[in-house]
């Protein structure tokens, strides 16, 4: 399902697409209609921007994931949409890790952070969980926390009682679709940056 209004320029073909993969690009989300557009899926909905901006689709299973490739920064890159649901998202990782023999600093992930406030995004090197399972899940399956991830920030709850089950697997309302195509291209310069080898002038151009 598509949640961004496509623009009105024809996105041009993609690039052949050539070499061995270097890079994995891991957006998170749970697969399912019942969870299209909730907080949980921003990893899913940057990947919609991206396969759009690049001219290709995710829609081959494998690895127990959706998967398109694509060049970005003159690198090889398999995009993942795992399919797994969120809290086991590393069985696919390693799956696709293992075969091609991609070390985790070379896997991206994208994925929703409730403390960031929303309409931001962070980037860093390397680092714990932080509570998301399905980091929880890449870093066990990995044996590692040293891959570089694009944090969303979609805010936390205005009242820290509610659920936050509900919370995170709650809709985003359209105004706030609005707000999070620009941020989400922006995610792609910045996803352009990191594959380049260029991490730390993502950060500062781009982390809030």
């Amino acid at each position: 399902m598509a949640f961004f209004r496509k623009k009105k320029e024809s996105v041009p073909a993609a690039p052949p697409v050539y070499g061995p993969v270097e890079y994995l690009i891991v957006c998170l989300g749970n697969p399912g209609k019942e969870y299209a557009g909730t907080r949980h899926n921003a990893g899913f909905m940057f990947a919609e921007i991206l396969c759009r901006e690049y001219g290709f689709a995710c829609d081959r299973l494998r690895f127990r994931a959706l998967c398109g490739e694509t060049m970005i920064s003159g690198k090889r890159c398999l995009v993942m949409l795992p399919q797994t649901y969120m809290n086991l998202s590393g069985d696919a990782v390693v799956q696709a890790a293992q075969f091609y023999k991609i070390q985790p600093e070379n896997v991206v992930v994208i994925f929703d952070d409730i403390s960031l406030p929303f309409g931001t995004f962070r980037i860093r090197r390397k680092g714990s969980a932080g509570g998301h399972n399905g980091i929880k899940s890449i870093i066990y399956q990995l044996s590692s926390d040293n891959f570089p991830r694009i944090k969303i920030g979609v805010g936390d709850r205005a009242d820290k009682e509610d659920d936050l089950k509900d919370y995170v697997l709650g809709k985003f309302a359209k105004a706030e679709l609005d707000e999070l195509k620009p941020l989400f291209e922006n995610g792609v310069k910045a996803l352009e940056l990191i594959v380049a080898g260029n991490i730390d002038e993502a950060m500062s151009r781009y982390s809030k």
